[in-house]
């Protein structure tokens, strides 16, 4: 049986949006100087991007958040297999509003360059994992 178009559409969008993120965090750690708060931005949501197009893909609806460990959760309970990169993913979940707001007195105002590229790491395997875990006919190059 072949997949509902609206469906395919719904999760190409989303993958294709998360791969759009996981370009400009790499754009922005190749800036110079490098946007380290922009990169971790799109980390963040290139994961969360990735996981929500899975959850379409499985037709599993899901609340309008940033929070990596309640999509994670969500996408681990159909791919058990997921489960411990979705749980090394949950941390870059802060980055959805960390450092993206003026810094309160002490607090870090950006990260640092080895944890935006730790972030970045991060970012790429869900995108793949999530990709692999999926149809081709899902896949965000599809026509």
């Amino acid at each position: 049986m072949l997949p509902d178009p609206a469906r395919l559409q719904d999760v190409r969008g989303w993958l294709r949006k998360a791969a759009s993120d996981l370009r400009a965090a790499a754009l922005s750690l190749s800036a110079a100087p490098p946007l380290l708060d922009d990169a971790v931005f799109h980390c963040q949501q290139a994961a969360e991007k990735a996981i929500k197009g899975f959850l379409a893909w499985h037709d599993t609806p899901f609340r309008k958040t940033h929070s990596l460990l309640e999509v994670g959760g969500q996408a681990a309970q159909l791919a058990p297999d997921l489960e411990p990169l979705l749980r090394k993913a949950a941390p870059l979940s802060e980055y959805a509003w960390r450092y993206r707001y003026p810094a309160e007195p002490g607090e870090e105002t950006e990260p640092g360059e080895a944890e935006a590229r730790d972030a970045l790491d991060v970012a790429q395997e869900v995108f793949a994992a999530i990709v692999d875990a999926l149809p081709p006919e899902a896949s965000p190059e599809a026509p």
